[in-house]
């Protein structure tokens, strides 16, 4: 599925300004912004910046869009939804694979919706803990399912190209809302559906 493209309208607005502090960081890390490798380094840097951040203009409770009325009330998962995102610590990337499950109660989205979600919610400054716990939150209000489960694993720059530097290692974040926290069959087969 191509993705939407989706673009920051802040930093296509403010673009010379994005570019000049870009130029800035170069030369005050030491570079030479001049030399012919890095002429168009701001540049490319700020339409980078105008993708990775489009989550910003995103409306994320539109992005489900019309509900259908469907009587299923059996588990739907969508997993392996595969996401990059910057850390709002350091602004470095991190990304990995997201899986949701829910229980509709008379409500189902269009599959290529959940996608969108995680694009939206995504393409921003975030911290995994909070992009699990958002997607979880707008499935629950937008379709009032029975339940619904998230699981994000993620594998942060942040920790494996710096500080501790342990590549490979993985972090994985879970929210659980509504049947999925009392019922712990239709937990165990959400987790079993998802492994590889």
């Amino acid at each position: 599925m191509p993705a939407k493209e989706y673009k920051n309208s802040r930093v296509a607005d403010n673009r010379e300004q994005v570019e000049h502090h870009i130029r800035e960081i170069l030369r005050l890390i030491g570079e030479d912004p001049d030399r012919e490798g890095l002429l168009d380094t701001p540049a490319r840097v700020t339409r980078m910046y105008e993708e990775i951040f489009a989550g910003y203009d995103a409306d994320v409770k539109d992005i489900l869009g019309v509900a259908f009325d469907e009587k299923h009330e059996e588990l739907v998962i969508v997993k392996d939804i595969v996401y990059y995102s910057q850390c709002e610590h350091h602004m470095a990337p991190f990304f990995g694979k997201i899986h949701i499950g829910y229980i509709p109660s008379g409500k189902i989205a269009g599959l290529s919706k959940f996608a969108r979600l995680v694009e939206a919610v995504t393409r921003r400054l975030q911290v995994q803990e909070r992009i699990t716990s958002e997607i979880a939150d707008i499935i629950e209000t937008e379709l009032e399912p029975h339940g619904c489960m998230v699981v994000v694993e993620g594998e942060h720059l942040c920790m494996c190209a710096r500080g501790v530097k342990k590549p490979g290692s993985k972090t994985v974040t879970s929210a659980v809302r509504g049947l999925f926290r009392t019922d712990a069959a239709s937990r165990s087969e959400f987790l079993s559906l998802i492994k590889d």
